[in-house]
């Protein structure tokens, strides 16, 4: 038997919000994608994470981590190394925030407006932009996507040193609430700013539910 669910690619960051995925963005994005009878494939760069920190103290250690492998512990190891993304194969993509997508997936969080992103990164969101296929970026992510695509309307929540970077970017921003989402109907766009705000984790599930429906939906 057939059946017409959609298929969501997510693209994860490592594992941990001061360095990879936010964890509970990453989850309840999962949650929300089975939630709304859709499927998810998950992704990640194979790369090395640019630091790794103890989340306990907040200090950098001195040890190396991969990205692809450290995003398997959220995938449950069903994750694929982002070189072989396919748009064909899905019909939206997701990233959910944390700090890896700020430091693995671009380096936002040290050069701001000048970052640059992952090739494998830009690749995926400009196929996905060129089949007019639906994206959405949780928290610290929409930053991606206003580096990469051209004048986007995007939220990360309130923070004025990011919507001063956003805007030098030439992309447009609108300030959110907890679990807000704001869409670019025109680029097909969803954002919300989940952790970029002081917000609970059932106000992280709203959000993330919320922009699994918008992004179905467009």
């Amino acid at each position: 038997m057939t059946t017409n669910r959609k298929s969501i690619a997510v693209i994860l960051s490592g594992s941990g919000n001061q360095d990879g995925s936010e964890i509970h963005e990453a989850t309840l994005t999962l949650w929300a994608i089975h939630k709304n009878n859709a499927d998810y494939q998950c992704y990640a760069p194979d790369i090395l994470q640019h630091h790794v920190i103890n989340h306990l103290t907040g200090k950098a250690m001195d040890e190396k981590r991969n990205v692809l492998i450290e995003s398997a512990r959220i995938a449950r190891g069903n994750v694929i190394d982002l070189a072989r993304f396919n748009p064909q194969d899905h019909d939206a993509l997701v990233i959910p925030g944390g700090l890896g997508a700020a430091k693995n997936l671009s380096t936002f969080a040290f050069d701001g407006a000048e970052c640059c992103v992952n090739k494998d990164v830009e690749a995926a969101i400009l196929k996905m932009a060129e089949a007019n296929k639906a994206i959405g970026a949780l928290c610290i992510s929409p930053v991606i996507l206003a580096k990469v695509l051209n004048n986007p309307l995007l939220t990360t929540g309130q923070n004025a040193d990011v919507i001063e970077k956003i805007h030098a970017m030439h992309a447009r921003h609108e300030s959110t609430m907890q679990a807000e989402i704001v869409i670019d109907k025109e680029q097909k766009l969803v954002t919300t700013p989940c952790y970029m705000l002081d917000a609970r984790v059932d106000q992280i599930a709203d959000g993330a539910d919320k922009l699994i429906q918008a992004i179905l939906a467009l």
